[in-house]
């Protein structure tokens, strides 16, 4: 499936890495810059994917099996493509995308049963696109998790597997970034919000064209 001439930048990372509010900043700065950028995330991200991101990420732990579980992720994420990733890479416009397939391979894949082949098999056959550039935020599992019950959202139901669960993501984002060193790249997340945007930032313009003039 043709990713058109844009670039698609995602953020993965265990919860309460602190990737969206990195995502978030990297997108002003990317826009002060002058680069044509368009912020989402996911589960959502376009309407029919948004409905679906409320299935998932609420409600009880044991809500849904990891085979159902992917194959709502899958449908959110052809959707999200279908509306708003593909038209915008294809109209040469930076994407940045809170999650993608990545914690798909991870959370659904690897956690909950050995379903990666599935996992992939669905990628390769639903979605075939993958970022330029995935900004793994590193982040004490301990600390990441009581951040993130802190925020005392609805969508907690992730969090609510607890600490052990949050272990095994870091561990497995860590390995994928070693497996797939041409787009990964390892952020500490230990660190102040500034001092992880001021590394982000270096790290994206050091791999991005420059802005086209009057985009």
């Amino acid at each position: 499936m043709p990713q058109g001439p844009g670039t698609f930048i995602t953020f993965e990372g265990i919860d309460g890495s602190g990737k969206s509010t990195q995502a978030r900043r990297l997108a002003a700065s990317l826009e002060a810059a002058g680069h044509d950028v368009l912020l989402t995330r996911e589960p959502g991200g376009s309407r029919g994917a948004e409905e679906i991101r409320a299935l998932v990420l609420e409600g009880d732990p044991d809500r849904w099996s990891p085979e159902a579980e992917i194959l709502l992720f899958t449908a959110a994420r052809r959707d999200h493509m279908e509306k708003t990733i593909w038209p915008a890479l294809r109209a040469g416009r930076m994407v940045i995308s809170d999650r993608f397939a990545d914690s798909t391979r991870l959370y659904q894949g690897l956690s909950r049963g050995n379903l990666r082949a599935l996992v992939d098999g669905l990628h390769e056959m639903m979605i075939g696109t993958e970022p330029d550039i995935t900004f793994v935020i590193d982040m004490d599992p301990a600390l990441g998790l009581a951040r993130a019950k802190g925020r005392q959202t609805s969508e907690e139901r992730f969090e609510d597997f607890g600490e052990e669960l949050q272990r095994s993501m870091r561990a497995g984002f860590l390995d994928l970034a070693r497996d797939h060193p041409e787009r990964c790249i390892v952020i500490d997340g230990n660190r102040s919000e500034d001092e992880v945007a001021t590394d982000v930032l270096a790290q994206a313009l050091a791999r991005l064209p420059e802005p086209v003039a009057g985009s």
